[in-house]
């Protein structure tokens, strides 16, 4: 247990002084004055933000709200340019649901969000983590919100032995002791801002934490050794071909994946299926997948991408074409100056850059 309980009020005179300035924001001093969150921005924020990080998410989230400034205007927008926009953040299904989630705003809400947990909850893609925050960051309910750097900071101060994920129970319900009634959405962002700039995975900057005196894990001098965390699994790998058509032109053939699964409704090259090689034949792939017949010439080396749940290992081959040479069914030609805008993940980006230089 902690030497002293920690002060909410503590931690939130220092978010007052110390708050990251973010987009998707609105600072402690000007929520004193009256200025209230929009709930489209800090739903669109927390869905991008999840297993991504700040820096990554700037970009994509003043693209998107330059683009789409209100929820309503999300709802009537095209799925293939949502996929486009989100093309590189990953995690593709968060695009697909960020769709679903706007629509059914728009349809069944009259363009509000709802301002309950239970009510958010019923949205789709949104579960109890994204529902809390956005109910303690928009509307300063008294919920309380867990990601990880939430975790980091909390299973620090109650030295939490048992290992993530199995702990996380037992945090929440040690962090929901500690929501206060009072500025719940201000003291939400101030845990993650905590962890994010204070007590970080590595060394953390315990000198300066407003929450030092209350630390279990500062107090027994083993703070960085929290949270305990259970062994990985070994994540598999699988290998393809990716095949890479280039037209005379520098078009490059595409074609877009199923709707559902991974990466789903995004664009790629066409390639083989991926598969697990078999115990014995550590190299081989199945050496199907071509989309039409050509001089496949293979390149050197070869394209790795992580995925959640396993790696990927792709050969690339590449094959030129003429400018009057029809894409197959269900593929289409995308010329140099549009490849930009195409809804390619980062893997495909990968095998495209790996085939042309």
């Amino acid at each position: 247990m902690p030497p002293t309980r920690p002060d909410p009020a503590a931690l939130l005179h220092w978010y007052d002084r110390h708050a990251r300035r973010l987009p998707w924001r609105v600072a402690p001093a000007d929520r004193a004055e009256g200025e209230v969150p929009d709930p489209y921005r800090v739903w669109l924020s927390e869905i991008m933000l999840q297993q991504t990080t700040v820096a990554a998410v700037k970009p994509y989230f003043e693209a998107f709200v330059g683009r789409w400034p209100t929820v309503a205007a999300l709802a009537a927008a095209d799925e293939a340019d949502v996929m486009k926009a989100w093309a590189g953040l990953g995690y593709y299904s968060r695009a697909r649901n960020l769709e679903a989630c706007a629509k059914a705003v728009a349809r069944d809400h009259g363009g509000r969000f709802p301002d309950s947990e239970a009510g958010l909850l019923a949205l789709p893609g949104i579960g109890p983590y994204t529902a809390a925050a956005i109910a303690a960051i928009a509307f300063d309910r008294p919920a309380t919100v867990v990601d990880g750097n939430v975790e980091r900071v909390i299973s620090r101060l109650y030295r939490v032995e048992a290992p993530l994920p199995g702990a996380k129970p037992e945090i929440r319900a040690l962090a929901a002791g500690l929501t206060p009634a009072r500025r719940p959405g201000d003291y939400a962002q101030a845990v993650m801002d905590l962890g994010a700039t204070i007590c970080t995975p590595k060394r953390p900057a315990c000198g300066l934490c407003p929450w030092r005196d209350a630390c279990a894990g500062q107090a027994a001098g083993d703070a960085e050794a929290f949270p305990r965390k259970a062994a990985k699994a070994e994540r598999p790998t699988r290998s393809g071909e990716a095949f890479v058509c280039r037209r005379d032109d520098g078009a490059i053939l595409l074609r877009r994946r199923p709707p559902e699964g991974l990466l789903g409704g995004m664009s790629e090259v066409p390639t083989s299926d991926w598969t697990t090689p078999k115990r014995g034949r550590p190299g081989a792939v199945r050496r199907h997948g071509a989309p039409v017949e050509a001089a496949w010439r293979a390149m050197p080396g070869k394209v790795e991408h992580t995925f959640t749940h396993f790696h990927l290992v792709l050969t690339i081959k590449t094959a030129g074409f003429a400018l009057d040479f029809p894409a197959p069914e269900g593929h289409w030609w995308s010329k140099p100056e549009a490849l930009a805008g195409e809804a390619l993940p980062s893997v495909m980006r990968k095998a495209i850059d790996a085939a042309i230089g």
